[in-house]
């Protein structure tokens, strides 16, 4: 296992990793222009710096760099790591919401990645309108785009929309691990639902736009992403647990510690996201995760003890506390896991970080993280 001691050489060793993992596929984008729209958020994080990093690549290469542009509303203010790459003259930062009309001037894209969301539940439960409205109406905006591009034959070549594997709900056993064929088990009108049928609303879309106007789009739906780049404020369940070892304070479980989900690095996502962008099959949709070794709560909390310990000297534990949100737990699934058969046979996806490692450069990205906006 890697031994790490601070978030650069986190950062530096998954970009070598994606750029190496991608080896057949990043080439592609020499000389090409990519928008990823809500690009400020955790999945921006590697998007966004991936591509970067292989425009080094091509400049040994002497090939010409990727152009890479973002939409965001920044609402909560460019994000430091961003700032810093603004000096970087093939990247371009445009404040823009997708729910707004499109800029009349944005020209031509060869790639996109619709990533424009909220994805933390403690969030889109807050937001829901803007929830629905960043997946649906947004959605419908960027493939309007696409289509008014083909028809100028200047085709969009990939467009990759963010799905969820919450739009499987809480499958039935019978259904775990979840493949794609599950048509799930979702509640219209529980309080996750802005966010869950809204994606799946916005899958509909991207089926029918692919279907009758053939419109390159795929959808990617991620089982548990996590690591650098997901804010110490997110709420997500590693965030709170880190934020915790961090402060020295007891680590705070909000339910009894049973449901289980596998946890996937985020280098190994983002490799299966470019994997969909120029592999997928439009109006398909692909499960990006790790099909192996369900984590519990209870044990992802005892793994981030030990290493809080090893690496921060934290002596906390962990203490049951309940919500004080009584819809905290509210159609949550017991289980999470996908099959990723589909992926691995169409796309040539073999996810390779563990949890250990992967929760370890988390934990050392953390501690010099350890400060940031509300998500």
């Amino acid at each position: 296992m890697p031994s790490f001691s601070t978030a650069a050489e986190v950062i530096q060793t998954d970009l070598d990793y994606i750029c190496t993992e991608l080896s057949e596929e990043f080439p592609a984008l020499s000389g090409r222009r990519i928008l990823i729209i809500g690009g400020a958020g955790f999945l921006g994080y590697y998007l966004i710096q991936a591509i970067l990093h292989q425009n080094t690549r091509f400049a040994m290469d002497g090939k010409d760099p990727a152009g890479i542009t973002v939409y965001d509303n920044f609402i909560r203010g460019v994000p430091d790591w961003l700032t810093a790459l603004e000096g970087d003259a093939n990247l371009t930062l445009t404040r823009h919401d997708i729910t707004d009309p499109l800029p009349d001037d944005m020209g031509h894209f060869h790639y996109i990645i619709h990533a424009a969301s909220i994805a933390s539940p403690t969030y889109y439960r807050k937001y829901p309108i803007e929830t629905m409205d960043a997946n649906v109406d947004g959605l419908r905006r960027v493939l309007n785009y696409c289509l008014a591009m083909k028809e100028a034959g200047t085709p969009v070549l990939g467009l990759l929309n963010y799905s969820t594997s919450e739009i499987y709900g809480d499958p039935d056993p019978a259904n775990i691990p979840t493949p794609e064929t599950y048509r799930g088990n979702v509640s219209c009108t529980g309080p996750r639902a802005c966010y869950d049928e809204s994606k799946r609303y916005g899958e509909t879309l991207c089926v029918s736009f692919a279907e009758v106007h053939g419109v390159a789009v795929k959808s990617a739906r991620p089982f548990n992403n996590y690591g650098p780049g997901l804010k110490i404020s997110d709420k997500r369940v590693l965030p709170d647990f880190a934020r915790d070892v961090l402060n020295g304070r007891d680590i705070v479980m909000l339910s009894d510690g049973s449901p289980t989900r596998t946890f996937c690095y985020i280098a190994d996502a983002i490799v299966g996201y470019y994997k969909i962008l120029f592999r997928g099959r439009p109006g398909e949709a692909y499960n990006i995760g790790l099909d192996t070794h369900e984590t519990s709560m209870i044990e992802l909390a005892d793994h981030v003890v030990a290493l809080g310990r090893e690496l921060y000297g934290y002596e906390g534990q962990v203490v049951r506390q309940d919500s004080t949100e009584a819809a905290y737990l509210v159609d949550n699934p017991n289980r999470r896991c996908p099959v990723i058969t589909k992926a691995r046979e169409e796309l040539d996806y073999n996810p390779k970080v563990g949890v250990e490692d992967g929760l370890r450069r988390a934990m050392v990205w953390y501690g010099d993280n350890r400060e940031a906006a509300d998500a």
